[in-house]
């Protein structure tokens, strides 16, 4: 950034970007929703929720999540009786995931302790704040999906020059004794 606005915003941001990981407020949020689910169990079953019925690979896409992983907790959901497999309407070959009629009710106490809590943060902001970070923040997230990541000006060191083996040299172990 050539105005230096990266400094004003940087540090908020990794907060912000802190909070949304954090596993101790999505513990508050589940808590406060009265039903135990892990983060990622959490996020599935939202899209499960929104976009379902929808097949496992499409989910792992849509929340780039690994597809082992996405897996796992797919079957943690079924367990708990939150999300069902069934065949694909028109090719019952393609198996699709669908929130149960309890999983609807978890996912929307889960967004209604969310919009509370949101309720609350933006109680004492005007509604012309709200309308304008509600744009502003529409359009840093858009921004963040389309923009890509781009290498330093600066040549990466060789990693003999900051004290690390190369990747090559630990596999055919080479520098060991």
């Amino acid at each position: 950034m050539e105005d230096g606005g990266f400094d004003a915003i940087g540090r908020p941001l990794g907060q912000l970007f802190r909070l949304g990981a954090s596993r101790k407020v999505h513990a508050r949020q589940v808590t406060a929703a009265g039903f135990e689910l892990s983060p990622p169990g959490a996020a599935l079953l939202a899209r499960i929720v929104e976009d379902g019925p929808i097949t496992l690979g499409d989910l792992s896409a849509a929340t780039d999540m690994d597809p082992g992983a996405a897996s796992r907790q797919v079957k943690a959901l079924e367990a708990d009786g939150l999300v069902e497999r069934e065949g694909r309407e028109g090719d019952a070959r393609i198996r699709v995931l669908r929130a149960t009629a309890a999983g609807r009710r978890v996912r929307q106490r889960i967004a209604e302790v969310q919009d509370r809590h949101m309720a609350d943060v933006l109680d004492g902001w005007s509604a012309a704040d709200r309308a304008t970070f509600a744009r502003l923040l529409d359009r840093f997230v858009e921004d963040l999906r389309s923009v890509q990541y781009r290498p330093t000006d600066r040549p990466f060191p060789r990693p003999q020059e900051i004290g690390v083996m190369p990747r090559d040299a630990k596999r055919s172990g080479a520098g060991t004794r």
